[in-house]
């Protein structure tokens, strides 16, 4: 499916245009991101799945290869290390399909945006 041709309204409707192993990942990501930051509203942001607490948080998608992960810039300066081994740009990451989902690692990086976040609130 082009994702462009559908304008996604919730983060159900985006999970179900996936084949069903992809389905699950992404629900365990949304799953992950909920746990480390349940006052976070679910979102569709640039068509793609987003929480947002006090201003944006974090973005995930799925593509045919990889699943990416948008903590913004601070998000991945912050786990650089942690990161180095996944492919990526200034605000993102890439986790290939064919290896485990470093779901922990995701858990510690919205933890961490979470903090950011409230902090810019006071």
């Amino acid at each position: 499916m082009n994702l462009t041709e559908k304008q996604f309204e919730t983060i159900d409707e985006y999970i179900q245009t996936f084949p069903e192993e992809v389905q699950s990942i992404l629900e365990k990501m949304r799953q992950t991101i909920r746990r480390a930051a349940p006052e976070a509203e679910e979102a569709i942001s640039y068509q793609i799945p987003a929480f947002k607490l006090n201003g944006n948080l974090v973005w995930f998608a799925a593509f045919k290869n990889h699943i990416g992960f948008y903590p913004m810039i601070t998000g991945i300066q912050a786990f650089k290390k942690e990161l180095s081994p996944y492919k990526g740009a200034k605000g993102s990451v890439q986790f290939p399909m064919e290896k485990p989902i470093p779901y922990d690692l995701v858990k510690k990086i919205v933890l961490f945006r979470r903090k950011e976040n409230l902090e810019k609130k006071r």
